[in-house]
């Protein structure tokens, strides 16, 4: 399995932490930063990352 494919799967199946989390930081809402979840880096996946 891919990394996009590995991503979209662990954004599918999120815990209830990770929903509530990701519904306070989405689009910007924290201060004006931008957020991403699941991304690959290296061989592993951050759950959240800042740009």
């Amino acid at each position: 399995m891919d990394a996009t494919a590995t991503a979209r799967r662990l954004r599918q199946s999120q815990t209830l932490a990770e929903k509530i989390l990701w519904g306070l930081v989405r689009a910007h809402r924290l201060g004006g930063f931008k957020f991403r979840r699941q991304v690959p880096i290296g061989g592993y996946f951050a759950d959240l990352v800042c740009e």
